[in-house]
């Protein structure tokens, strides 16, 4: 059974959370509080094998964090639920090695899925957070030439089109032409999703379809 903790800065949806939490057979709800010290405190002392974490308390502080939970608590698998991620945020979150994103909009059952997911060893992300959906059924990586796989590659480790270029020694403007034609195959619009959706072709990432 795995463990399940919270840190939310609204009280009624961390009780919605537990609630949710003790219908599951293989979670037990282990503590919800308000604050990323009183979080920190308890994690260090007798971590969950899952954290809930509010992106509420800001973006750049939560991932701050994270990376001080990790350096205390590798185990721990944390998710971020949040109103809004942008594409971008998703992206450095996941970099970051958190573990599952979704909105609080989500209804009970994604929650549910993002959870047993995660606690799996699974990296979990709502598929709705992209601005675009990808085409599947277009895209395969057999249809990306070699250099467009390696300009994918380095656009997934959040290099960008200059840095990109004096990596592969080409202009940054062919760099441009490559990202034109790999987004043309794989559907997707924006670097970010463009990365995003490269860890999923790569099994590190599912984005579970509605």
């Amino acid at each position: 059974m795995k463990t399940v903790g919270v840190c939310d800065t609204q009280p009624i949806a961390a009780e919605g959370l537990r609630m949710l939490v003790t219908q599951s057979p293989d979670l037990q709800f282990r503590f919800a509080v308000a604050s990323l010290a009183e979080a920190a405190t308890l994690v260090r002392a007798d971590p969950p094998d899952i954290l809930v974490v509010d992106k509420g308390f800001g973006a750049q502080a939560v991932l701050s964090w994270v990376t001080e939970i990790h350096a205390a608590a590798p185990s721990v698998a944390i998710i971020i639920w949040a109103n809004t991620v942008s594409e971008a945020e998703a992206l450095r979150m996941l970099q970051s090695g958190i573990r599952g994103i979704i909105r609080k909009s989500a209804d009970a059952a994604s929650m549910q899925t993002c959870l047993q997911s995660v606690s799996a060893g699974t990296s979990w992300m709502e598929d709705s957070l992209f601005r675009e959906q990808p085409r599947r059924e277009r895209y395969a990586s057999s249809d990306l030439t070699p250099r467009e796989q390696q300009v994918l590659k380095l656009v997934e480790q959040g290099m960008k089109n200059r840095e990109i270029a004096r990596e592969l020694g080409i202009r940054a403007g062919t760099v441009k032409i490559h990202l034109k034609h790999i987004f043309e195959k794989t559907g997707v619009r924006g670097r970010y999703g463009l990365a995003i959706f490269g860890m999923k072709d790569k099994g590190l990432l599912t984005l579970p379809r509605a």
